[in-house]
């Protein structure tokens, strides 16, 4: 079963700065994140992402599909590294598995981007 949740609203909704939705799968859950993320929408990501860490089981991937991102500040960042932090300690891969330029850029700028390197 391949059902569709959402963790913090629509993903198409205009009003809000960011859509976040959450897809399980049979490796754990895809994380779909797309418009700003900033100190305005930074609690709503992290939100998002521990939901869709404590749906997952001990072991479980997450993914993140970046690719509809169109701003990051560092409040963005640093609940994506908070994430990624957590997922390990609790012996979970976080994995972006595509990315905008603007977020490759500042992954690539940050030395973030080989933190977030998915295992084949």
């Amino acid at each position: 079963m391949n059902s569709r949740r959402d963790a913090s609203g629509p993903v198409a909704k205009s009003d809000e700065k960011v859509g976040i939705s959450v897809e399980p799968n049979e490796a754990g859950a895809a994380v779909v994140v797309c418009g700003e993320l900033d100190i305005e929408s930074a609690t709503q990501l992290r939100t998002a992402l521990l939901r869709a860490m404590e749906a997952c089981a001990e072991g479980a991937a997450l993914t993140l599909d970046l690719s509809r991102v169109e701003f990051c500040d560092s409040s963005g960042l640093n609940v994506l590294l908070r994430a990624r932090q957590r997922a390990l300690g609790e012996h979970r891969s976080l994995a972006i598995t595509a990315a905008s330029p603007q977020m490759t850029r500042l992954l690539e700028m940050t030395g973030a981007a080989p933190l977030f390197v998915g295992e084949a």
